[in-house]
């Protein structure tokens, strides 16, 4: 696990400003993207507690969005130079760098877990160890939104990302591997690409059970 990480830590310190300027102000273009986040933070807000970690928050943009929809959010990366430009971007907000397997996060103190195209770069076979750490941090009844690619093949597929390798998934395979975790998924969204790479963009919501 440790190599990938590595090469993908490097990768996004090196597009930072890029990466910042391209994204900030995506959502605004993204309106399902935007509303799912909505939706998420609604019912995060009515399980009572407010508490929730943006993992791989990257400049921090989706944590404040989650701050200003009434969480208490937080926000992790991988990228020491992500977090640092996040702190700059947001100093009200909290921001640490951290692998997404091994968050520094109590087991269930968490009231929802925003995961915003942020599992991509997982290998397959490593992405049920990341999901069985988001359940960890939830308390029951947490909320998990994930984004990620989705294919409409039987398997993952592994493509060249524009900042390092990624991989697109199965609807299907990935809300499996959320119940094998120990969440209920309840809500999905696919729709059309919002890039040229062609795979549908797709939003599940999950409940830990």
């Amino acid at each position: 696990m440790a190599a990938h990480q590595d090469e993908t830590r490097a990768a996004y310190d090196g597009v930072v400003e890029l990466y910042a300027s391209l994204f900030a102000g995506r959502l605004e273009t993204q309106p399902f993207a935007r509303n799912m986040i909505a939706t998420f933070a609604e019912l995060v807000r009515e399980t009572g507690n407010p508490r929730t970690a943006d993992v791989g928050c990257g400049p921090g943009h989706l944590t404040a969005m989650l701050h200003d929809l009434g969480l208490d959010a937080l926000g992790f990366d991988l990228s020491p130079a992500m977090v640092d430009h996040a702190r700059r971007a947001h100093p009200a907000l909290r921001f640490d760098e951290a692998r997404m397997e091994a968050l520094p996060v109590a087991d269930g103190a968490l009231g929802g877990v925003l995961a915003h195209y942020s599992m991509i770069h997982t290998p397959p076979g490593e992405l049920p160890a990341l999901l069985a750490e988001q359940a960890r941090v939830l308390e029951p009844g947490g909320l998990l939104l994930a984004s990620f690619f989705a294919t409409d093949g039987p398997e993952p597929v592994c493509f060249d990302h524009k900042v390092t390798p990624a991989h697109s998934w199965p609807a299907d395979r990935f809300a499996a591997l959320l119940t094998r975790a120990g969440f209920v998924p309840f809500a999905r969204l696919l729709h059309d690409p919002a890039s040229e790479r062609g795979f549908l963009d797709a939003h599940v919501l999950a409940r830990r059970g």
